[in-house]
Parts: C-alpha cells; sequence; structure tokens
C-alpha cells in the first residue's frame, strides 16, 4: 500500500466565507473521487478543527494499491478535474509526502 498524504494552503486574499466553501468543495471533489479511480482504496480531505499552531489549511490523506496506482491516479481524469477546477485556482503551496506502508 502507498500512503499520499497532501497539505495546501489556500490563498490568503480568500475571505473566511471562500475558505469554507473552497474547503467544502476540495473535500466533496476529491473524496467522491473513491469508486472512480482504480486502485484507490481510501481518501479522506481534513478541513476541520485546524488549531492555531496549524501552519496549512487542508489535508489530503489517502491510501492507494502500489506506486503504479498512485502514477494512475495523478493523471486519471476525473482526479484532473477536481485538482483544475476545485483546488490549484485556490491554493498556493502544496506539500507532498509519499510512502509505501
Amino acid at each position: 500500500m502507498v500512503k499520499h498524504i497532501i497539505l495546501w494552503t489556500l490563498n490568503p486574499e480568500l475571505t473566511a466565507g471562500e475558505k469554507a466553501e473552497v474547503k467544502k468543495e476540495i473535500k466533496e471533489g476529491l473524496e467522491g473521487l473513491l469508486g472512480q479511480v482504480p486502485g484507490l482504496v481510501s481518501i479522506k480531505v481534513n478541513v476541520d478543527g485546524r488549531l492555531d499552531s496549524s501552519n496549512c489549511d487542508v489535508m489530503l490523506d489517502s491510501t492507494l494499491e502500489s506506486a503504479e496506482a498512485l502514477k494512475a491516479y495523478a493523471s486519471h481524469p476525473a482526479h484532473v478535474a477536481v485538482a483544475d477546477t476545485k483546488v490549484r485556482p485556490y491554493t498556493v503551496q502544496r506539500v507532498c509526502l509519499d510512502y509505501e506502508e
């Protein structure tokens, strides 16, 4: 199994209301990929409960069957559509950690 963890920082120019809506859209979009992308075993987007000690806004925690499944996920049209419309336009920083379990 491969863990795929992403941390994003939202654009600071967004209002609190806009940030809340963007977080909701990111969560719905990415979690909606389960069952659409072969090899995607689990996916959870954490947008709530952020403490003041945090320096990012959104966390993706996903598990894929293999490194090959991760590569396929990255280019899968459903994933690309979510990334291009719900994530990239509203984020200014992305940090990724992929590892085998």
